[in-house]
């Protein structure tokens, strides 16, 4: 299998650089516990979870569905408060939305009667303090969203509207529209899920790609075993719910990373190690099942 390596112009990367090369924000949850609904009878959806991100760090989040993966992204982002425990970013408290982060999602969710560029565009026209001057560098951010696009593999794309495009070409506009803003927190819930084999594994090479550019802390959520190891520093396993973390591993394969790493005897016994925890938890839970 040939590996993807993502060509870089000069002048695509030239606008992309940033004013530093630490641009990540630290996160860290403190016994972190999420109930939904009533307080005492409602769902659990996480419990006693302890996480810690160095800022600049690459982190991938795997486990059974319905664990509480994307709640944690929620958690962080600020979009739900916890029940229990503390949750910090940048060295702050969350305690509302967070204007430093970025999020792409399985879906998505342009607006179809805009143009790629607009919707590419779009968290500057919306969110402050970049609203308060998106019209005075106009200039700028265009070029900007141009030099992503362009990196992404979309050049010529940015006046086509959402239903021109393919799964994959939308998937790489949401990337640009999750980093035109430069964020120093990228979360991302199964970005490449909805995608066939080959053009998810393409543009693993493609994010891995902008994410070296200016490093910021990016958590992963995602069911492939493959593109967790394949991009992340370290992979995480959370357990069913209420979920909370069990398993922490570094990745040490080196960067830029190529496809066919992902046979070497690290990356085959990482994804083995993964792939047993969570088949572990499964067990667990069929056992239960059988118990009650």
């Amino acid at each position: 299998m040939s590996s993807v390596n993502p060509v870089r112009s000069p002048d695509a990367d030239a606008p992309l650089a940033g004013p530093d090369s630490s641009a990540g924000a630290a996160v860290s949850l403190n016994g972190v516990a999420l109930r939904y609904g009533d307080s005492e009878t409602g769902t659990l959806a996480v419990q006693g979870t302890e996480l810690t991100m160095e800022a600049g760090e690459f982190v991938a989040i795997v486990g059974p569905s319905g664990c509480g993966k994307s709640t944690l992204m929620k958690l962080i982002s600020g979009l739900t408060p916890a029940t229990e425990g503390s949750v910090s970013v940048a060295g702050e408290t969350v305690t509302r939305p967070i204007k430093i982060v970025g999020m792409a999602f399985q879906n998505p969710t342009m607006l179809p009667w805009k143009r790629t560029i607009d919707n590419v565009l779009l968290p500057l026209k919306i969110v402050q303090p970049y609203r308060e001057t998106f019209r005075r560098d106009k200039e700028k951010n265009l070029a900007r969203a141009e030099a992503l696009l362009q990196r992404v593999g979309l050049k010529g794309f940015s006046e086509k509207f959402p239903w021109q495009l393919s799964g994959g070409m939308l998937q790489r506009a949401s990337l640009c529209r999750a980093l035109i803003h430069e964020p120093r927190l990228l979360l991302l819930d199964e970005p490449f899920g909805a995608l066939d084999a080959f053009t998810r594994e393409e543009l693993w090479g493609v994010l891995e790609s902008l994410w070296m550019d200016r490093r910021p802390t990016v958590l992963l959520v995602t069911h492939d075993l493959r593109e967790a190891v394949y991009l992340a520093d370290r992979v995480v396993v959370m357990s069913a719910r209420p979920g909370h973390i069990i398993f922490d591993r570094k990745v040490d394969i080196p960067r830029p990373r190529k496809l066919d790493d992902m046979f070497g005897d690290e990356a085959v016994q990482l994804v083995h190690d993964l792939r047993g925890k969570i088949e572990h938890l499964h067990l667990d839970d069929q056992t239960k099942e059988l118990q009650t």
